[in-house]
């Protein structure tokens, strides 16, 4: 791999970590766990993991002597910052517990160690990798792991390679499967232990015990410094209003961490849309109405954040939805016989006459997106819906209408953008790198006290990392029963943003003055060198959530 100045530079970079994880290490228990509902539920389905307590490592007494162990590690769904260092810091735990442990990582994800594609782990190619970003070291994957077949596919290779423990890198369905392979393989005497760590950018993969998941602090900030971008070019042209999508299909914590980070104009939270039981023409209205307040003001410019999976927040489209899903389902192959032009009439003739009513009101490119093919669930492919242009474009009417009756007196020209793919593999920060190395170290830990069935935790992330507590909780503390392809199954419960907590409100508290006024942050780069205030600061986020304000 060839490496930029900054990589070169970079490599040299130790991450820092929880001074109970430097020199010895003993394990404090706590008090036993239970799921957060459905206890009666999980417990039959997880007889061997259930209840288990959670864990804290703290600085140990007496050395320990470790045998040699053979360590599978496998990073699953959608990219994220830091994945590189979860599996450094895994093999630099086993290898200080004995220098003969071996660490291989399963190629594209889960379905490597189903068709047995692996790669030993050495410490060269662990040296290339240290602090870059992407997945691209073993490659990720979306495969389930879910049926018997596969956990016993997945178990001829691991003994084959004396494997004994397995880290699964990934987010809540991810790791919903890490718990149900712990469970089988302890119910079956495999001997082989699960192990699980937190990723998604997404960040509603978290909980008390879990504060953020890593990837959401570096994508936040990538995402904040475009946006702090398109702001000031926003502010120089004064002429345009941008439309900024982010990525986020189940939960607004990206868009609200960004709007924290650079105070735009207006910031749609969809956990707020849906709490309010807002019409999609609530949302135009809200837009448009401060549109016109700004245009009085001689402001033609603003910038708009908007979540990626807001338009099945809003309880008329997701009934829509809905109703499209089951009626696709169905007809599908009658559906893809009608001639395009007459489609958007067809499906109109089809609905009932609340959503159908809703469809025609679309613009004709986002009511043909909405009859694109499924995702493996049946579902619309909520990332194709160009919410932003729907948006701008009947916000646009909407300003027309107003205009017409002399509500609005301004020029309204929009620019659309979406952040996705831009923010997943970006060399992390200094926050991720060194949260991502103490959870892998700390999972190696996990390992070496023979645990099996937890998730690796790392806590107090606003404070210095000498003083972050390391430790392990029960995965099955985190789970609920949720329907799921028609049938109840255990699953990580996602965390979505909490409108009663400190995020949120603080954005509440603020957002009024924010949209009239022009109060743009700019963040700039992530800084990877220079004085801690600048370069290892966490999410805004996380910073209200502990100490209740932010800088």
């Amino acid at each position: 791999m060839k490496k930029s100045a900054l990589q070169t530079a970079r490599s040299t970079y130790e991450p820092k970590i929880p001074n109970t994880l430097k020199g010895m290490v003993q394990i404090e228990k706590g008090e036993a766990t239970q799921s957060i509902s459905n206890q009666e539920d999980i417990k039959k389905l997880f007889p061997n993991t259930y209840g288990m307590p959670i864990l804290k490592f703290v600085e140990g007494t007496e050395k320990q002597q470790y045998n040699p162990i053979n360590v599978g590690v496998i990073l699953s769904g959608g990219q994220a910052p830091g994945g590189h260092n979860v599996i450094a810091g895994i093999f630099d735990g086993i290898k200080k517990m004995n220098k003969n442990s071996r660490l291989y990582g399963f190629i594209l994800g889960p379905g490597g160690l189903v068709d047995h594609q692996y790669m030993e782990l050495t410490g060269d190619i662990i040296e290339e990798y240290r602090n870059t970003g992407g997945f691209d070291m073993i490659g990720s994957g979306r495969t389930k792991l879910e049926t018997k077949e596969q956990f016993d596919k997945g178990l001829e290779i691991l003994k084959k390679l004396n494997i004994s423990a397995l880290v699964i890198i990934g987010g809540d369905d991810s790791n919903t499967n890490a718990c149900v392979l712990a469970e089988y393989y302890a119910q079956t005497g495999a001997g082989v232990q699960v192990i699980g760590c937190p990723k998604t950018i997404d960040g509603d993969l978290k909980n008390e015990m879990i504060e953020t998941s890593f990837g959401f602090d570096t994508a936040c900030k990538v995402y904040s410094e475009v946006i702090g971008n398109i702001q000031r070019d926003c502010n120089s042209a004064r002429k345009y209003w941008h439309f900024i999508k982010l990525m986020g299909r189940s939960a607004s914590h990206i868009a609200l961490e960004c709007a924290l980070q650079v105070q735009p104009n207006i910031c749609i939270i969809s956990e707020e849309v849906e709490a309010k039981n807002q019409s999609l023409d609530d949302v135009i209205q809200y837009i448009a109405d401060i549109v016109a307040k700004r245009a009085a003001n001689g402001k033609n410019f603003g910038t708009v954040l908007i979540p990626e999976g807001l338009i099945e927040f809003i309880p008329a489209m997701k009934k829509l939805m809905s109703e499209l899903n089951d009626y696709l389902a169905h007809n599908e192959e009658e559906f893809k016989q009608i001639k395009r032009s007459h489609q958007r009439s067809h499906i109109i003739d089809k609905l009932s006459a609340e959503n159908s009513k809703i469809y025609a009101s679309l613009p004709e490119s986002v009511a043909r997106q909405l009859t694109l093919d499924r995702d493996p669930h049946g579902n619309v492919q909520v990332s194709l819906i160009e919410t932003e242009k729907l948006l701008a474009e009947m916000v646009g009417n909407r300003l027309a209408e107003m205009a017409e009756k002399g509500q609005y007196k301004g020029k309204f020209a929009s620019q659309v953008h979406f952040f996705g793919y831009e923010g997943r593999c970006a060399a992390p920060s200094n926050y991720d790198a060194d949260y991502c190395y103490s959870l892998g170290y700390t999972a190696a830990n996990l390992i070496g006290a023979g645990k099996t069935g937890y998730m690796s935790s790392v806590r107090n992330t606003t404070a210095p990392a000498a003083d972050w507590i390391a430790g392990g909780v029960p995965i099955t503390m985190m789970m609920n029963m949720e329907r799921r392809h028609g049938e109840m199954k255990p699953v990580i419960q996602k965390a979505l943003v909490n409108l009663k907590e400190g995020p949120f409100q603080t954005f509440m508290q603020q957002r009024d003055k924010w949209a009239t006024e022009t109060e743009y942050v700019y963040p700039g780069p992530i800084q990877y060198f220079g004085p801690t205030e600048v370069c290892d600061q966490s999410t805004k986020t996380l910073q209200i959530e502990q100490t209740g304000s932010y800088k």
